[in-house]
């Protein structure tokens, strides 16, 4: 049941698609006129009885036990509000008060497969998307060509918590706003004002096409989402269609540009990106980066795609190995709505790349150089296959870190550092035997299932391959089975764990068949052997480093109705008070160190940058400020960028363009030696100090052994 560990990042909406797959064409939809009626949506009897089919399975094998009443009646209508209009951009407030009688009957409803409810309040989001979309092009044919951009309009971009409007006046003011801010996104980034005309209009026309061809699955899909969400995030159904795509991410059948892609509002954006593929190679594409064009090879037109379906603008970024794809990004620490197009050559994702690495880092101190030993792990992977097989070189993770080892030790290291940054997760079992190379036989993680029975599995294997000096190295993106491997190396005390606080998915789905579709379910909870989950929490790492991943947005903390953090009874083990006595000297040397350091002084002052864009929730309609707003924030990231590269001797920038140049030449060379070793050395500081870190442990504990002879 448990070797394997879902990949984490799924929620409601996500459909993991970058996947296999030759290009496919999206279809040509003919032109709908403006101010056509909506075919109203009817749910099929093979959905209502699939509805009652998912009840059962989640009233009965979800891990968190819920009853079927009001208060989950009263979470699935709110969520599928929300869902349905997040900005509340749409509804009317007499729209609103016309649902919230059914609020309290959803339960009832769906337990006898009765999806009027919900199928009414999709038919009235469709008409209400007609009109705003009828709006917007009316309002581009006939007034955007005379609006002014010298006023003291602003537009506000959070509006979560917003009230719905009581008018389609105030309704049309708000569009008419959201109008011009893309026009002024649009010539801001160079296209003239005739040319963004046009380009609205279409992008307008195609939303309008595409709310006219929505099937009885697409308000199933969302009803039930909202339904599975309404227990946790993880727990969702895929219909018949993103089945069979969820399937091809599994089988790691990876041609594409290995990306994890997700709905939010009318932006697709990226999840995370899969170790060693293209995007994460062309290190252009980050986590919370939104996607609003796609276009084919090096000249191809960027097709806007903002209003997409999802599996429509997958079928436009899915294309044979070899062929390029560019993508219009609004990038995730962007100050605006600016966008840029970064450019990624498609291929398969090759699993020996996804492999184990090794490298020696050197660090020179008084004089003197010290080798640390580098196990690079971006997946916790296994051929399975080759397992059953018994083939005596299969590939897995504990195997090629051994062989790492082994030659890691030859070299005559003083320490070792495992990088889990990124690390997703991968093969729980292999989470435990990677954990057994550095401890002696015992438990390594808890299962508790939902009816509170709890199976602690261990590591049986009583030889230690490593016993040396050891750092883990996490961020938010390690996730699952890394989060396992570094919380049973805090709890031993058998590392030192650094970085950045983990995910903290900590749950563990199963796929059930439907009579339409499948059920991906939430039916257990890890917890480290001291008893505390990794869920919600994650590992809080014993020395911190600055971040500038949005724990808002990314993290299991993110999501609406995760489950919580606990504590169970922690299984018996040996807790080794070496390191945990060490935390403070080493907490003391790390901060004397990067109180000073460039890349350090850096990263802290450029976290605090970013955090005060974020709090910055409304946008000027006026070109002149606008421009001002941005080329200040510009010049306060270059000033940034300068001090840091003043105080490490290296050539100053001019622009930040220039710098964008600097990274791209840097990637291109990657291969050439000398240059990847002063790129490695440049950019990460972070593995540097992780490796300082270790040799403070390293002399610390020499001169207490000295100390004691």
């Amino acid at each position: 049941m448990y070797q394997k560990i879902f990949k984490p990042f799924v929620s409601s909406l996500l459909l993991c698609l970058t996947l296999a797959g030759s290009l496919n064409a999206v279809a040509q939809i003919p032109d709908v006129v403006p101010g056509t009626p909506i075919q109203p949506l009817e749910p099929t009897r093979e959905q209502a009885v699939t509805t009652q089919q998912i009840l059962n399975n989640l009233l009965r094998g979800h891990y968190e036990l819920q009853r079927l009443d009001d208060a989950l009646s009263e979470r699935v209508f709110d969520l599928y509000l929300d869902d349905l209009d997040s900005t509340r951009s749409y509804f009317l407030q007499s729209d609103i008060n016309e649902f919230t009688g059914s609020r309290k009957k959803l339960d009832d409803v769906l337990l006898r497969g009765d999806l009027s409810i919900p199928f009414a309040i999709y038919n009235r989001l469709e008409e209400r998307i007609n009109e705003r979309l009828t709006f917007m092009i009316k309002e581009l044919d006939e007034n955007a060509a005379n609006y002014r951009f010298d006023d003291t309009e602003r537009l506000d971009l959070d509006r979560e918590n917003a009230p719905w409007a009581t008018s389609t006046a105030e309704l049309d003011d708000l569009w008419r706003k959201r109008l011009k801010n893309s026009i002024l996104n649009l010539t801001m980034s160079g296209k003239d004002h005739k040319a963004a005309l046009e380009l609205l209009h279409k992008r307008y026309q195609n939303q309008l096409n595409r709310i006219h061809q929505t099937k009885p699955e697409d308000a199933y899909q969302a009803i039930m989402n909202a339904l599975t969400r309404s227990f946790d995030p993880h727990t969702q159904y895929f219909s018949p269609r993103n089945t069979e795509n969820f399937n091809i991410n599994m089988s790691l059948s990876l041609q594409g540009i290995g990306a994890v892609l997700q709905s939010e509002d009318e932006y697709t954006k990226v999840v995370r990106l899969v170790p060693a593929g293209p995007a994460d190679k062309a290190k252009n594409l980050q986590p919370a980066d939104k996607i609003v064009g796609v276009g084919q090879d090096a000249d191809g037109e960027i097709v806007d795609v903002i209003g997409w379906r999802l599996d429509e603008v997958v079928d436009l970024i899915r294309g044979p190995k070899g062929s390029t794809v560019r993508l219009e990004i609004i990038p995730s620490d962007a100050t605006t709505t600016d966008t840029k197009v970064v450019s990624i050559t498609r291929d398969e994702v090759k699993l020996e790349e996804q492999s184990a690495q090794k490298d020696v880092m050197t660090i020179e101190e008084n004089g003197k150089k010290h080798k640390i030993g580098v196990i690079d792990l971006p997946t916790f992977y296994v051929d399975f296959q080759g397992k059953m097989e018994n083939r005596p070189d299969y590939k897995s993770t504990t195997r090629d870190v051994a062989k790492l080892i082994k030659e890691l030790r030859e070299e005559n290291i003083e320490g070792l550092v495992i990088d889990l940054r990124n690390n997703g997760g991968g093969s729980l079992e292999e989470a435990i035997s990677l954990t057994g190379l550095f401890i002696p036989q015992g438990p390594v993680v808890q299962v508790r299932s939902a009816r509170g029975n709890v199976d602690v599995l261990p590591d049986q294997d009583p030889s230690v391959l490593y016993d040396g000096p050891l750092v883990v190295l996490v961020n938010r993106l390690s996730a699952s089975a890394s989060e396992i491997f570094a919380g049973a190396m805090q709890d031993y005390g058998r590392a030192i764990v650094v970085g950045g606080q983990t995910f903290g998915k900590g749950t563990v789905q199963s796929l059930r068949p439907l009579r339409h579709g499948q059920l991906k379910i939430t039916q257990a909870k890890f917890y480290r052997v001291s008893g505390d989950s990794t869920q919600n929490q994650g590992v809080i790492p014993d020395i911190l480093y600055p971040t500038l991943f949005d724990t808002d947005k990314i993290g299991e903390s993110s999501l609406e109705r995760a489950l919580p953090w606990d504590t169970i009874r922690p299984a018996k083990y040996v807790h080794d008070n070496q390191i945990s006595n060490a935390i403070a000297v080493l907490r003391k040397e790390h901060a004397e160190r990067v109180k000073d350091d460039p890349d350090f002084i850096f990263m802290r002052e450029q976290k605090a940058l970013v955090e005060q864009l974020r709090e910055q929730t409304d946008v000027s309609l006026n070109e002149q400020l606008r421009k001002q707003e941005r080329d200040a924030n510009d010049a306060k990231r270059l000033d940034l960028e300068n001090k840091r590269r003043k105080a490490k001797g290296l050539e100053l920038l001019t622009s930040l363009d220039e710098k964008e140049a600097t990274d791209d030449k840097a990637t291109e060379n990657a291969d050439e030696t000398d240059e990847k070793e002063d790129e490695k050395a440049e950019e990460d500081a972070l593995l540097t100090e992780s490796g300082r870190i270790l040799l403070d442990y390293v002399q610390l504990e020499s001169a207490q052994k000295q100390a004691a002879r």
